[in-house]
C-alpha cells in the first residue's frame, strides 16, 4: 500500500487526522474504538497472566534519566523536555517563554518507564514475599520522531508497557516466555496478523537490556517490515542502577531481575496495510467496533420491526451490530461507505426479504451472498461466518507474508533482489556489528531478527565466514 492511499484509507475511514504538530495525530472516535477492543482483549489476557494495571507520571525527572545513564551509558533520544513553567505577553503583544519561570530541574515527557518504574520498585521491595512484582499500564509516550507516518512513527502514541521484578533470573527468563505466548495469543487469535519473531541483533537491543525479543510482519503491497511488540529481557542491570536489592530466603540481599514489554497503536498501522483491497480496509471481526452493519432498503414499520428484532437477537450473542436508518443516502453509497469502512458483514433487507421473512448477508472478505432465514438461528450462522472470516482472513495474510520471504547466499544477490522486491530476507550471518552498519548503509535495509540457530555451519552471505545464526532481513518504515 503506497502513502497516498494508506493516508487517504485512514482519513475516509475516519480513523485519524492531523493534529497542528507534525507526528502527533488525533485518534478519531472509529480509530479510538479499534485500539478499546485490542485493549479490552489484552486487558482480560493480562489478567489471566496475573498482572495488574496502574498508572505512572508522564514527567520524569532528568536525575533519574542521569542516573540511568551514569550507569548503563544510556542517553536519552528524541525526548522532550520541560523547562519552563509560565508564558508571558511581549511588547508585540506575542506569547514567549517566561524566563523567570524556568524550573528547578528539567523534566521528561515519558519517552518510556523503566527508570520511574524501577526508581519505584525500590521503595516496594524489601522481601522475597514482595515478588514477583507484575504491572501494566496503558498510556501515552512522546519521542520526537523525525520521520512521521500515521501511527507507525508518530511523536506522540498510546501504547502498553508491561514491567515485573522476579527473585531469579530464571524466573524472569520464564516469564518472557510466558509474555512470548500472550503476544502470540493477541496477533493471531484476534488481529489476524502473521508474524516472524526472533532476538534482535545487540545493535538493536533496548539499552540496558540482556536482549530484546520481537514479533516482526510486512506490508501486504510494499512488503516493507513492521515491528509489532518487543520484549526486553532486563536481567538485573536496572536493579543495580536503582539498588533494587530484596531479602531472600536465607536472610542475604541480592539484587532482583527485571523485563518489560509492549505494544503500542502501530498495531493499527499493520492492521490497515495488511488488511485491505481495492474497496478499503477488512477489519478482523473480534477487533471491529461494528461487525455487523444493518441496511435497510425501504422505510417501513413492519420493516423497522424486523431489524430491531434482528439487532436484539445479535446483540444478545455480543455480536456488534448497527443500523443504517438514513434513507437520504443511496444503498450504493452506503455499501461504498461500510466497505470501505472494512466492517465484516452487511444485512440487507428490502421488500422482498420482507415477504420471504429473510435477510441478504454479504461478508466483506469475499463479498460472497448468503440468504439468511430469520428465525432459523441467524445468530448462530452469523458467529459461524465472522468465526471463517477471521481464519480466511489470518490464512491469507500468512500466504501472503510466505510469498515475499525469500533466501539469499550471497550480499550480492540480496543488493539485487532487495532493491527490486521489498519483503522478508532470510540469510545466514556471521554476528559482526561492522558488517551489520555495512549492510544498512549499503542496502539501506536492517537485520529484523535472529531466528534460529542451525546444527550445521554456513557461509555467511556477508563475509562468507562460517555461522549457524540464521536471520531475517528487510526495509522498515
Amino acid at each position: 500500500m503506497d502513502d497516498k492511499k494508506y493516508i487517504n484509507l485512514i482519513k475516509s475511514t475516519n480513523i485519524a487526522d492531523y493534529s497542528d504538530i507534525k507526528g502527533i495525530i488525533i485518534i478519531k472516535p472509529y480509530g479510538y474504538s479499534i485500539w478499546e477492543n485490542i485493549k479490552n482483549i489484552f486487558n482480560k489476557i493480562l489478567i489471566k497472566n496475573n498482572y495488574n494495571n496502574l498508572y505512572f507520571p508522564l514527567l520524569i525527572s532528568k536525575k533519574l534519566f542521569e542516573l540511568e545513564n551514569k550507569k548503563l551509558n544510556i542517553i536519552p533520544k528524541e525526548c522532550a523536555i520541560v523547562t519552563h513553567s509560565k508564558f508571558k505577553i511581549n511588547y508585540n503583544n506575542k506569547l514567549i517563554i517566561d524566563k523567570k519561570s524556568k524550573l528547578n530541574q528539567e523534566l521528561i515527557i515519558r519517552p518510556t518507564s523503566e527508570t520511574i518504574v524501577w526508581y519505584t520498585f525500590k521503595k516496594w521491595i524489601e522481601s522475597y514475599r514482595n515478588l514477583p512484582i507484575k504491572i501494566n499500564q496503558w498510556c501515552n509516550v512522546v519521542r520526537l520522531e523525525m520521520r512521521t507516518k500515521f501511527f507507525i512513527r508518530n511523536s506522540e502514541f498510546l501504547w502498553q508497557e508491561g514491567h515485573s521484578a522476579h527473585s531469579s533470573k530464571n524466573e524472569a527468563l520464564l516469564e518472557v516466555k510466558k509474555v512470548k505466548l500472550m503476544y502470540k495469543k493477541l496477533l493471531k487469535n484476534y488481529l489476524c496478523i502473521p508474524f516472524i519473531s526472533g532476538y534482535k541483533t545487540r545493535k538493536e537491543t533496548f539499552p540496558g537490556a540482556k536482549f530484546t525479543y520481537t514479533f516482526e510482519t510486512i506490508t501486504k503491497e510494499k512488503g516493507k517490515s513492521i515491528q509489532l511488540a518487543t520484549i526486553h529481557y532486563l536481567s538485573n542491570n536496572f536493579s543495580k542502577v536503582f539498588n533494587v536489592k530484596y531479602t531472600n530466603e536465607i536472610g542475604k540481599k541480592v539484587y532482583t531481575w527485571g523485563i518489560s514489554w509492549g505494544i503500542s497503536t502501530r498495531l493499527i498501522g499493520a492492521i490497515i496495510m495488511i488488511h485491505n483491497d481495492k474497496k478499503g480496509l477488512i477489519l478482523p471481526p473480534k477487533i471491529a467496533p461494528i461487525q455487523v452493519i444493518i441496511i435497510p432498503l425501504i422505510n417501513n414499520y413492519i420493516l423497522k420491526k424486523r431489524i430491531f428484532f434482528i439487532k436484539n437477537i445479535l446483540i444478545k450473542s455480543n455480536i456488534s451490530v448497527e443500523i443504517d436508518n438514513n434513507f437520504n443516502i443511496t444503498p450504493g453509497k452506503k455499501f461504498y461507505k461500510y466497505d470501505n469502512m472494512g466492517i465484516p458483514i452487511k444485512l440487507i433487507i428490502g421488500i422482498n426479504e420482507l415477504k420471504n421473512n429473510t435477510v441478504e448477508l454479504i461478508r466483506r472478505d469475499t463479498f460472497k451472498k448468503y440468504y439468511l432465514d430469520i428465525n432459523n438461528n441467524i445468530y448462530i450462522k452469523i458467529l459461524k461466518i465472522l468465526s471463517n472470516i477471521h481464519k480466511r482472513m489470518y490464512i491469507f495474510a500468512k500466504i501472503e507474508m510466505k510469498r515475499k520471504t525469500y533466501f539469499v547466499k550471497s550480499f550480492k544477490n540480496f543488493k539485487k533482489k532487495i532493491n527490486r522486491n521489498y519483503g522478508f530476507y532470510s540469510a545466514y550471518w556471521y554476528k559482526d556489528s561492522n558488517n551489520e552498519s555495512n549492510i544498512q548503509s549499503i542496502t539501506k535495509s536492517t537485520i529484523r531478527c535472529i531466528t534460529s540457530k542451525s546444527k550445521k555451519q554456513h557461509k555467511c552471505f556477508y563475509s562468507n565466514k562460517f555461522t549457524n545464526i540464521k536471520i531475517i532481513l528487510g526495509k522498515s518504515y
